[in-house]
């Protein structure tokens, strides 16, 4: 079977991946794979069928921000991007990343540049600049910002037809989670995560995003052509509880507040 009909017929799996300890606490970690989300998709409806009677309180639900912007409509075809001679000098100087063309590709800059501005992005070309002097790197996307470093452009593993597309960080990330949030009776954050890194875009209330980051930080949910864009993060092994706490109440944990009953094996029921 050709494997875009394998990956048709597996649309709704969930996929294990390993365990990881965060937090002093043992996760399981599923990623799922979807149905190719188009631009514009009203993602709240789209998505919660994946998820509706299979999560609860205790899990943490997981979204790639570039769905999330794909469906907000931030999918910017690369013909359609008229790059001007700024653009494509500053393209030429940045660095070869080892992972696709980044803000080397013309095009991507050019949005980087309409995003937050040419002033703003000369100065983040001014603090790479001295990263190299001083032998270290990340400066360029800290005075950039969250908006440029989260542009997503089409890579050799990029699944059409968004590899012909720039995709911009998503807008109104916060809100989505927050709305998936009440619907769902379960945690939510949208992230930027890819081969070196882990960012928190945003996350419903009580979901503490530095775990979220410790439990992504290996990229299981790909970047590629696997199509499962969605995660869930699910606590079964906790801290032993003071002796001060009753049977069946809740310990707070790093500042979120974790249930401490049931099993948590598997997708609920």
């Amino acid at each position: 079977m050709p494997l875009d009909e394998q990956q048709e017929a597996a649309v709704g799996e969930w996929i294990e991946k390993p365990q990881r300890e965060v937090g002093s606490i043992t996760w399981r970690r599923w990623v799922i794979r979807t149905h190719l989300v188009a631009v514009g998709e009203p993602l709240e409806e789209t998505l919660t069928p994946y998820l509706l009677g299979r999560v609860g309180p205790r899990d943490v639900v997981v979204l790639g921000e570039k769905i999330v912007a794909i469906g907000e409509g931030r999918a910017v075809p690369l013909d359609s991007v008229k790059v001007r001679p700024f653009a494509r000098w500053m393209a030429r100087q940045v660095r070869p990343l080892g992972y696709g063309l980044g803000l080397r590709r013309p095009e991507t800059m050019e949005m980087a540049i309409r995003e937050v501005g040419w002033l703003r992005i000369l100065a983040a070309a001014g603090a790479g600049a001295f990263d190299r002097l001083v032998g270290r790197s990340g400066d360029f996307y800290r005075v950039a910002g969250r908006r440029v470093a989260a542009i997503d452009g089409p890579g050799p593993t990029t699944i059409a037809p968004y590899n012909r597309y720039i995709v911009l960080a998503p807008l109104r990330a916060g809100e989505l989670a927050e709305r998936l949030a009440r619907r769902l009776r379960a945690g939510v954050a949208v992230v930027d995560v890819n081969d070196v890194g882990s960012e928190v875009l945003a996350a419903s209330r009580g979901v503490n995003a530095a775990w979220v980051r410790e439990l992504l930080r290996d990229n299981p949910m790909g970047q590629g052509a696997q199509r499962t864009p969605l995660g869930v993060l699910r606590p079964v092994r906790h801290q032993r509880r003071p002796r001060r706490w009753r049977e069946g109440s809740e310990q707070a944990v790093g500042g979120t507040w974790i249930p401490l009953g049931g099993s948590g094996d598997g997708p609920l029921a």
